[in-house]
């Protein structure tokens, strides 16, 4: 969601601020605005669209200040522009803010019958109007903050600075997180590490309820009662990842191609490749074996890696599964077995569905598993053990890499939980694995038919509507494809379980109905092939993606095909969802649209 960055330092900070929130663009925004301090007055520039608007602004009107505070803003309260962008002024007083002030209504009625005016429609500016009220009321400007913060309800990270002071940022965390970045007689403040990468890769982390009085010199930390607590700092790796493009046109498209490298990272993180078995899982606070069921929670795509995971612990490990999107799974109260395992599934580690989801099941006493890929973020800091991927910061909104490192994972902890229960013998476990070691190569060769699905995806530039379908675990892939098309083109796309399409969906075929059907020759090959035979006899328009044997095999004349290597079923969902995602790419591309920011989301949903 939004981004926040603040600086007191020895030098102009706004060039800096806007650099740093570069590294922040892929949590998606419309707006952005810097302030900074000179000479006890506050000044800001903002402008609606992208960060190019406000530097604009910078160049024909510098700010000067040595200490500042910048954002980019995700729409919530009011319309995306200039008026609404942060950072939010009153009297004395500027403020930004990543969350939802859930009771902001309330607070606005009763700041307006204490004479303020507000100049925004946003819940934020009652935040800056309650501060100042506290300041006018005679306190300090510590306590300012902490005594309107403490009238705040929702989900919040805030950066506050006054006139009267040009040595001190106030932040809070509840919810949405923040990081502080520690420097040579400078102190930073940002949404995470990489924000701060330039700056300095020794980091304090917020915990939720905490506050902050940052100075160059030192900070110091409270909790939501006003008592002093202490929190340690970090040696942050992300600190040291530095974000560009590369050759590549779009990040997006630079993490595609990053998928054969970072898979085989992760795969070798789990495997051990000498002695062809599954490692690490000796050291867990649970054993597979003794478990009934396994909760997995997640949204977006990382619901639909659990999706696959599901088919997999059960064919592989027998073992049940229940899986739920947090935004639901958060408020069924859901009944669960002390001691069970629930595992969570999110690139960033802040999804604010999925960290509440995490908090019920600890209360229930489950142990807590996270497949993430931010080690230092809450949902990790808060787990019984971290199952990590090794993605890197994946700047594109429309998740590529971090989906087939989650999809690794979780093939590995499937295998090994077949392992430990005693489903599979050494030899089978010592095939499985010699099978999942071949998935960064054979992704690389399905990268080479960029040309061929780039000719594919000019001609469903063009169209409206795309279904999409599959079976066994290229159903969850169908639901991805779909997805992607959706976030980065618009097109209207759905994915459906392919022996579903008779049960609603074949009402909507016709010549002008593109379907893209996921089908590598397996067990279950010809089922789908007598959907496709559907499909084909109403006239839609048949992209298949399979293997030599399955284009073969397919007999429907007018079909147009993207043919992988042929590869051993348990790593078919990572290979073939690059196909899913270079088509969703490049018809995007030839429509013109912004790949890596499209409209309306966000990399981060740190809010409800």
């Amino acid at each position: 969601m939004c981004g926040i960055v603040g600086i007191i330092g020895n030098r102009p900070v706004a060039p800096l601020i806007v650099d740093a929130l570069k590294r922040l663009e892929y949590r998606g925004y419309d707006s952005a605005g810097v302030a900074t301090l000179e000479g006890n007055i506050l000044d800001r520039r903002r402008a609606e669209g992208k960060l190019v608007n406000l530097e604009t602004r910078l160049n024909a009107d510098p700010l000067s200040g040595i200490i500042g505070i910048g954002h980019t803003r995700w729409a919530t309260h009011g319309v995306p522009n200039e008026t609404n962008a942060h950072p939010h002024f009153s009297d004395d007083v500027a403020l930004v803010h990543n969350g939802i002030i859930e009771n902001f209504r309330e607070l606005r009625e009763e700041l307006i019958a204490d004479g303020y005016n507000f100049a925004s429609q946003t819940d934020t500016e009652v935040i800056a109007h309650l501060v100042s009220r506290e300041l006018k009321a005679g306190k300090n400007p510590a306590d300012a903050a902490h005594t309107a913060i403490l009238r705040l309800e929702g989900a919040f990270a805030l950066a506050i600075m006054f006139c009267s002071e040009d040595n001190l940022i106030v932040a809070a965390r509840n919810g949405p997180p923040l990081a502080i970045g520690h420097g040579e007689g400078e102190m930073y403040l940002g949404s995470d590490a990489i924000a701060l990468a330039p700056f300095t890769n020794v980091i304090t982390y917020l915990e939720d309820g905490d506050w902050a009085v940052i100075r160059r010199e030192d900070m110091k930390i409270f909790d939501a009662s006003g008592a002093s607590v202490e929190r340690a700092k970090q040696f942050s790796v992300g600190s040291h990842l530095m974000v560009d493009k590369g050759n590549h046109r779009h990040f997006m498209d630079k993490e595609i191609h990053e998928q054969p490298e970072v898979i085989g990272h992760t795969l070798a993180h789990y495997l051990d490749f000498a002695e062809q078995r599954v490692s690490g899982l000796d050291d867990v606070s649970f054993n597979f074996k003794e478990l009934e069921r396994v909760t997995i929670t997640a949204c977006g795509t990382a619901y639909l890696a659990g999706m696959v995971a599901k088919y997999w612990f059960e064919h592989l490990a027998r073992l049940p599964v229940d899986i739920d999107v947090a935004s639901e799974f958060r408020y069924r109260e859901v009944p669960m077995n002390k001691d069970g395992l629930s595992l969570f599934i999110t690139q960033s580690g802040e999804t604010a569905d999925t960290l509440a989801g995490l908090r019920y099941c600890r209360e229930q006493g489950q142990h807590i598993g996270a497949i993430v890929n931010v080690r230092e973020s809450t949902i990790a800091r808060e787990s019984d053990v971290v199952f990590p991927t090794l993605a890197g910061p994946e700047i594109g909104v429309a998740s590529t890499k971090a989906f087939t490192c989650q999809l690794s994972v979780l093939a590995c902890l499937a295998v090994g939980a077949a392992r430990q229960r005693g489903i599979i013998n050494t030899e089978q476990e010592a095939q499985t694995v010699r099978e999942l070691s071949e998935a960064p190569r054979f992704a690389s060769q399905v990268l080479k038919l960029g040309p061929q699905i780039e000719q594919l995806a000019r001609e469903l530039a063009n169209v409206k509507h795309i279904l999409y379908l599959g079976r066994d675990t290229n159903y969850p892939l169908a639901m991805e494809g779909a997805l992607k098309l959706k976030e980065i083109s618009y097109i209207h796309a759905e994915g459906y379980a392919a022996g579903e399409l008779k049960h609603g969906p074949i009402a909507l075929i016709d010549e002008t109905m593109p379907v893209v059907v996921i089908a590598p020759h397996d067990q279950i090959f010809e089922k789908t092939v007598s959907n496709m035979q559907e499909v084909a006899a109403r006239g839609g328009k048949i992209i298949l993606i399979t293997d030599e044997k399955g284009a073969s095999k397919a007999g429907i004349d007018e079909i147009k095909t993207i043919i992988l290597p042929e590869m051993p079923t348990i790593i078919t969902p990572l290979v073939y969802a690059l196909p899913i995602q270079m088509l969703a790419y490049y018809t995007a591309v030839h429509m013109g649209t912004d790949v890596d920011q499209p409209r309306n989301l966000a990399k981060s949903v740190t809010v409800e």
